[in-house]
């Protein structure tokens, strides 16, 4: 060191002086505050969220003046008077939440056997492969992929033209409720897949062989070990592909057509095509609440999951 500071010494002079400065600026008494700012972005990110918030409420209160196109000054409850009595947006809503249920289910039944494959496979080659089908759909957007399965859907699609080949009609397969779902679950499985595989992770390999040496077959295995051990990561897997549903937006507008859409496609509409800031501005909130309960119901009945950074209720 003291060779160092012959060679330099005119670094070790500047490196001295920047860390009395640092020590005038920020002395050690300081160092209590250093968590809090490292807290300062997800503080400022939760007061946008808080703000954002406050406004929408605020202009949910209000209704549109149809003549003027104005948003009135005075408070009232006619928007959500409309959100709960106009059949439409009860269509919508169920639609949207029916769809997401049946979303989460078909792709947590997909990515679990996926997940567990490629957790537990002895072959590096499947490993890859696995992963690298895996990380493919995140450099295509959304709106791509969607747009991809017209392509292969529609009526003079991939599938129809294959179809056509052994004599069987044309079918329609876009533009209904299940072609949305079809997209939705696409779109989806990767998401559960990642939350999946480091819950399977966690479960040793050496309790499902001591449940085989101790006489249980495989599913018997699967039932009483595997599933209950990665329940965490069912839980968080399935809360993210329920959120993540139930508020999407180009799945329904693309491949339903216009004619399935969810919550997320009628709030657009309020906003951008009729004006109405405050129906919007309802519905949004709305589903706001309604994600929070359904996040709610499965924290009290299922635990956190992965979600809880270690500490899901087994």
């Amino acid at each position: 060191m003291r060779a160092a500071k012959s060679a330099y010494p005119l670094t070790w002079r500047i490196m001295d002086a920047l860390e009395a400065f640092a020590a005038f600026v920020w002395p050690a008494r300081f160092g209590r505050a250093i968590p809090w700012l490292m807290l300062t972005p997800a503080l400022l990110l939760i007061g946008l969220l808080v703000l954002g918030l406050w406004q929408i409420g605020d202009a949910s209160l209000r209704t549109l003046d149809t003549t003027t196109f104005l948003m009135s000054e005075t408070y009232t409850l006619a928007n959500y008077q409309r959100a709960f009595t106009e059949s439409l947006f009860a269509v919508v809503a169920w639609r949207s939440l029916a769809g997401s249920l049946i979303v989460t289910v078909a792709t947590l039944i997909l990515a679990f056997p996926y997940a567990y494959v490629m957790v537990r496979t002895s072959s590096p080659t499947i490993r890859k492969l696995l992963l690298i089908a895996l990380f493919l759909p995140f450099f295509i957007g959304q709106v791509v992929r969607a747009y991809g399965w017209l392509i292969i859907l529609g009526n003079q699609g991939m599938v129809n033209e294959a179809l056509g080949l052994v004599g069987i009609a044309p079918i329609r397969l876009l533009y209904n409720y299940w072609a949305v779902l079809f997209g939705l679950v696409q779109y989806m499985l990767p998401f559960a897949v990642l939350m999946l595989a480091p819950a399977l992770t966690a479960i040793p390999e050496e309790l499902e062989a001591a449940a085989g040496s101790l006489g249980a077959g495989w599913v018997r295995t699967f039932r009483h070990v595997v599933l209950p051990l990665a329940r965490p990561g069912l839980v968080g897997a399935g809360l993210v592909v329920l959120t993540l549903s139930l508020t999407d937006f180009a799945m329904p507008a693309i491949l339903g057509g216009g004619s399935q859409d969810f919550i997320a496609n009628a709030i657009y509409d309020q906003f951008f095509r009729t004006s109405d800031q405050g129906l919007g501005s309802t519905l949004a909130l709305l589903l706001v609440v309604a994600g929070s309960l359904l996040v709610g119901l499965v924290f009290t009945l299922f635990g956190a999951g992965t979600l809880a950074m270690g500490r899901a209720r087994r």
